[in-house]
């Protein structure tokens, strides 16, 4: 495939990212879902996964609190995965790449945003003139915009600095890029710890270990593991449907079949 038809693949994968809040939040719009089609594009798929999971975790907590705005995850990484894979480098070159794009199309992102503000007055016009179409129409046109913006930075992006990107990684030096692929090895534990400071207590420590005891010193796979848990789970859903319901005044209330009677 030339050059430009691959770079308007990669400006198609970019222009499909911002539609994940069009289609029901699915994730699309995340590392690692877009860095398995840029690596699909490209003719690796198996890098695009281990290069999106990778930057998934760099940009995992890249998300808008308040008025915080986040580092374009969508076009670093697409662009952090196509420059690694089509240039022969790994975890590390995409991380050096992948923050350095997401910060400049944020720049950019802020510069189109302004005119935002005009085109929500357009469907507070048609608001008040009863019109839902009108006001359909000024949403999907602020979605197109940002849609549009992504795919021709990813698009130009590819097309015109692969020979730079490669000028560039190649005045990065070598230590740097092991440092950071070290550094990326290390991030799917510091990912684990965030999510079981999110979710870890009293009632799931035990589960927790006992998993980590199947794995360690049984030998037992992550399918057989996760079995496991489903088996435990189900077990606990029949024991707590089992159990007779409490009321208010601490008496225990026990389900009469009205056959029974008979």
């Amino acid at each position: 495939m030339s050059n430009v038809g691959t770079s308007l693949l990669i400006g198609l994968i970019g222009f499909m990212g911002p539609l994940d809040f069009v289609i029901g939040s699915n994730m699309l719009n995340r590392p690692i879902i877009l860095g398995p089609l840029v690596g699909l594009v490209l003719g690796n798929l198996t890098q695009g996964i281990i290069i999106g999971a990778s930057l998934e975790l760099v940009f995992m907590g890249a998300i808008s609190v308040g008025a915080y705005l986040p580092p374009d995850v969508i076009v670093g990484g697409v662009l952090g995965t196509a420059f690694a894979i089509s240039l022969g480098k790994g975890v590390g070159a995409a991380i050096a790449i992948a923050m350095p794009i997401a910060m400049l199309s944020l720049a950019i992102g802020n510069l189109t945003s302004v005119i935002f503000p005009a085109i929500a007055h357009i469907g507070d016009r048609y608001a008040k003139q009863g019109k839902p179409g009108g006001i359909t129409a000024s949403l999907w046109g602020i979605g197109l915009i940002e849609c549009t913006r992504r795919g021709i930075l990813c698009f130009l992006g590819y097309f015109v600095g692969n020979a730079g990107m490669k000028t560039l990684l190649g005045m990065i030096p070598q230590n740097v890029i092991d440092g950071l692929q070290v550094a990326a090895n290390m991030l799917p534990a510091i990912g684990f710890a965030i999510l079981l400071q999110m979710i870890i207590n009293d009632t799931v420590l035990p589960y927790f270990f006992l998993g980590f005891l199947l794995s360690a010193y049984l030998k037992v796979p992550v399918l057989g593991v996760a079995l496991f848990g489903l088996i435990i789970v189900v077990v606990k859903l029949h024991n707590d449907k089992s159990k007779p319901a409490v009321s208010a005044n601490g008496s225990v209330e026990e389900d009469i079949d009205d056959d029974d009677d008979f």
